[in-house]
């Protein structure tokens, strides 16, 4: 994708409970990328977890993807698995991080985050998770939520424990099964998908998503008269207004063009044969 094509907003706030920030948000216009991180554990350790993240995923992703471009004569399906495995890597890289910090300052024993983050590629949007944090798709005045959650409420959904409606009353919601940081081994889940013009992409802390419905956070995406930025900040006002029980953050990405690049030979010989 031409990253000229791309429109960033982003938006983090305490909320009206908590009284420190333990999200944190990144954008890269020029690499067209964004991350999203929610930190958890007392004694602002969730905040030092979540600022490790967003750091050092953006760092490694900087420097690979720029290491990409220098590359010539990769295909664009060879283009698009390097960098869902540069998403993957970038985020094992801070769960090392994160546990060599606590070991030095044993206070922050047991921090951890959850990470969304989305990267752009031609036509394609790659996004990776671990946790709770969420990225949302609003195409043609229709909501989707992209991802997964990786939490035990979630699992309990999918055994057909709780129903999706009872689901966001649970005393459950905020147990994730999977957080960068606790453990030297992680699982980070990674998923591609077309982007079109017009897209708005949403990634979302748990503070967001605890707070408005998907039927809210769409008709907030379609606010057609309004910039980018003003959405975000209506997202976050929203969960405000509804309570405001956590940290709430929100990073909207808008796909104004794309500029694809035309495959190479093997692979329109590949499409034929298809």
């Amino acid at each position: 994708m031409n990253i000229e094509g791309l429109e960033f907003a982003a938006k983090t706030d305490t909320g009206l409970v908590r009284s420190q920030n333990e999200d944190a948000v990144a954008v890269s216009p020029g690499c067209g990328f964004a991350i999203l991180a929610d930190g958890m554990g007392g004694y602002s350790a969730g905040e030092i977890a979540s600022r490790i993240a967003v750091t050092v995923v953006g760092q490694a992703l900087e420097d690979g993807l720029q290491r990409m471009q220098d590359q010539q004569g990769d295909s664009r399906t060879s283009r698009h698995r390097q960098i869902q495995q540069l998403l993957t890597d970038a985020i094992q890289k801070s769960n090392a991080a994160i546990l060599d910090a606590a070991r030095i300052e044993p206070q922050y024993s047991g921090m951890g985050t959850t990470v969304v983050v989305a990267a752009f590629h031609h036509d394609k949007i790659i996004v990776a998770h671990v946790g709770d944090s969420r990225a949302y798709r609003l195409r043609q005045g229709e909501i989707a939520q992209l991802t997964r959650d990786h939490s035990l409420l979630q699992e309990q959904i999918d055994a057909g424990l709780v129903s999706p409606e009872w689901a966001r009353f649970s005393q459950n919601k905020n147990l994730v099964t999977r957080a960068v940081g606790v453990g030297p081994e992680l699982s980070v889940e990674v998923h591609e998908h077309v982007a079109e013009p017009g897209d708005i992409y949403l990634l979302c802390s748990d503070g967001l998503s605890d707070m408005l419905l998907p039927e809210e956070i769409g008709g907030l995406l379609a606010s057609s008269q309004k910039t980018l930025q003003h959405v975000c900040d209506d997202l976050v006002q929203r969960a405000n207004d509804n309570g405001g029980h956590d940290n709430i953050s929100a990073i909207l990405i808008k796909v104004q063009s794309i500029n694809a690049e035309q495959p190479g030979l093997l692979e329109r010989i590949l499409g034929w044969v298809k």
